[in-house]
């Protein structure tokens, strides 16, 4: 069984306080290309959707799920949002504009037209030519396809930077005026400048040229900031870089901004306020998030609470009543189970339901029920764990496809064959087999090679070649984005925040189970990021923000590069847009508990309805009132009302622990 453990940043109230976490050493990257190369030889090559056309170098490992995926993959390249801009693209020019934010009751959107277009004279063509962490380079190329030049931006970053591949002209959509290598133009949704680093500009200020190296680079000058003193950081930035630290309270994340030339400057939206000091005074950006601070210098840092995985809800302290029925009731849930689905989301959440079955059982001392559960679970696991199963049947299991270069299963859900949400699918799978394998030490090796292409599809720590960095993990943002192409007019998206904090607790069980260390310390810094960011902005933002001023909601049912939304994709009703920020309430989903009252105003707003049986739980981390009521009203919930990813044993589990207290 595995045992609960507490979190500084989130245990579920009313569990016991264990010892507080260890530190984890900084190791190498997780999951490095010799690790997967022997296991991607074993499975099964799968092409289930062919790759799009790409705007893409040479080389380059198709970045789906990424903020900046809409430049490269779809007929035309779509804006993204490296906040504080937009950024466009064609095949002959680029611009960028700083969104002019507005609030409805349902909605926060940012603007997309840029302020400022740039012409790269003789352009034909567009790519991206670079990506890293939290930057994206695109290539201007003549109609030989040689590099006229590159530009530059990065989230966190008001700066779009410029460099001539050799002699260039750019025309300006705007007159740029003033004396020196400062330029300022005024356009409707404010000032611009324009600092030139060896580049000349006409009389007009509207053609400059540039020989090779020289470089311009533009930005936006904050309404209450100075355009000299944002001007001194306005310096070409080239990339960007992050490491991390994981301590036994926080975890610490350190994105830096490689420029030439002097110092950049970096922008701090509400989660990462612990990076901000007396030097940010450079003025401030609005944002769908919320307000952007500008500091000075190279290195954004910013802390996180450590959020511990948990495998399974400790029962230890609940009545002999409670226990006997529950002893009952997953004993008619592990009867009742129904054949697993064949598709990667439906199978995985079905194998999750099973394992918190069988540990509920356990732990209650319904010893049928458990061994009933294990054993269904085992059988399934492994069926989905056989390295060559897409060689021979048509489901059930995963195979490589090396056009988009990650790992698919055989059966897609929700646009999985395009690249969509992996880590909700994902996570499902390497919770569960952890939570199998925790007392099982000989299953380990068994699912440990399709388990580990599981975790390096989407949390490789490097650029493998065979799989991305990270796939769907933005370090600025701080969370997931889901969809693989991202083509969308308002960036790149993730709805389910919650589903994303549980893949990320299902890497860090997963990784102690396989003894990976490099891999688990990964793990808890990213899922410290995503829990940050999912109450930051999904379940818990501060109201007092001004970009709230007329939003008429406790929660966002879905976040994309430049907008808010109050909704989902599957349903209007509010039960199911707060429920989708709760799925699957696993024994890891303490940091959603915080405030009593932002809680209970959470789940009146969303009433009954679509994942009501998620609300319910939530409704318990109010305080152990709230879970005895939610208890009540969970006993006569209608079984068509609860969740494939959940059962009504662990929905009793959940709550009769936080009523306990």
């Amino acid at each position: 069984m595995t045992a609960a453990a507490c979190s500084t940043g989130g245990n579920l109230p009313g569990s016991p306080v264990a010892r507080a976490p260890q530190a984890l050493p900084q190791g190498g990257a997780a999951l490095p290309a010799h690790q997967l190369e022997p296991l991607v030889s074993e499975v099964p090559e799968l092409q289930l959707a062919p790759l799009p056309g790409l705007r893409l170098a040479d080389g380059l490992t198709p970045p789906t799920n990424r903020w900046f995926s809409g430049l490269v993959f779809g007929a035309e390249p779509q804006p993204v949002f490296p906040l504080p801009l937009a950024f466009t693209m064609d095949q002959t020019s680029f611009g960028a504009g700083l969104p002019q934010v507005v609030t409805s009751a349902t909605a926060i959107v940012g603007s997309h037209e840029p302020d400022v277009t740039v012409q790269v004279e003789g352009s034909a063509s567009t790519v991206v030519s670079d990506y890293d962490v939290a930057s994206v380079t695109v290539e201007a190329r003549d109609a030989d396809g040689g590099a006229l030049g590159r530009t530059t931006v990065a989230e966190g970053s008001p700066f779009v930077s410029h460099v001539a591949a050799g002699d260039e002209t750019l025309r300006m959509s705007v007159p740029f005026t003033g004396s020196g290598d400062v330029l300022v133009a005024d356009t409707p949704s404010g000032r611009w400048g324009l600092r030139l680093h060896g580049a000349k500009a006409n009389v007009d200020g509207v053609v400059i040229d540039l020989s090779q190296g020289d470089s311009v680079v533009l930005f936006p000058v904050p309404e209450d900031g100075d355009l000299d003193d944002v001007a001194r950081h306005a310096v070409p930035v080239d990339g960007t870089e992050v490491s991390s630290s994981v301590g036994a309270r926080e975890v610490t994340s350190a994105l830096t901004y490689r420029a030439h030339g002097g110092t950049p400057a970096f922008g701090v939206l509400p989660h990462q306020a612990s990076a901000l000091d007396d030097e940010c005074t450079l003025g401030t950006f609005p944002t769908v998030y919320g307000r952007m601070t500008l500091c000075p210098g190279p290195t954004l840092t910013w802390t996180s609470a450590r959020q511990v995985a948990v495998g399974a809800l400790d029962l230890s302290g609940l009545s002999d009543d409670d226990r006997a029925e529950l002893a009952d009731q997953v004993g008619a849930d592990v009867g009742a189970l129904p054949d697993p689905p064949a598709d990667t989301y439906y199978g995985g959440k079905w194998v999750y339901r099973t394992a918190q079955l069988m540990e509920i059982a356990e732990q209650v001392g319904a010893t049928k029920a458990e061994r009933t559960a294990r054993a269904r679970l085992t059988t399934v696991l492994l069926q989905w764990t056989e390295p060559d199963g897409c060689a021979t049947r048509e489901a059930f299991c995963f195979g490589y496809d090396p056009a988009w270069r990650g790992v698919v299963g055989q059966a897609p859900a929700f646009g999985s064959e395009l690249f969509n949400d992996h880590h909700f699918h994902y996570g499902y799978f390497l919770y569960a087999a952890a939570v199998l394998a925790s007392d099982r030490p000989a299953l380990v090796g068994r699912l440990e090679p399709v388990m580990t292409l599981l975790a390096a599809d989407i949390a490789a720590g490097s650029d493998t070649g065979l799989t991305p960095q990270w796939r769907p993990f933005d370090v600025y943002a701080s969370h997931s984005w889901a969809a693989g192409t991202g083509e969308f007019a308002d960036g790149n998206n993730q709805e389910s925040s919650s589903e994303a904090v549980t893949a990320w607790a299902g890497l860090e069980l997963w990784a102690k189970v396989a003894g990976d260390e490099d891999l688990e310390r990964q793990a808890a810094w990213m899922l410290a990021l995503e829990a940050q960011a999912a109450t930051a902005y999904w379940t818990a933002f501060d109201r007092s923000d001004p970009v709230y001023d007329g939003f008429e909601h406790g929660v966002v049912g879905i976040n994309w590069g430049g907008k808010r939304d109050y909704a989902t994709w599957f349903s209007p009703d509010p039960s199911a847009i707060l429920g989708i920020q709760l799925i699957p309430m696993s024994p890891s989903s303490g940091y959603l508990a915080g405030d009593p009252e932002r809680i209970r105003a959470n789940v009146a707003e969303a009433g009954s309805g679509p994942l009501a049986d998620y609300a319910l739980m939530y409704a318990g981390l109010g305080g152990p009132a709230d879970a005895r009521a939610a208890l009540g009203r969970a006993r006569q919930l209608a079984d068509d009302a609860i969740d494939q990813g959940d059962s009504r044993s662990y929905l009793l589990a959940y709550l009769m622990r936080l009523a306990a207290d």
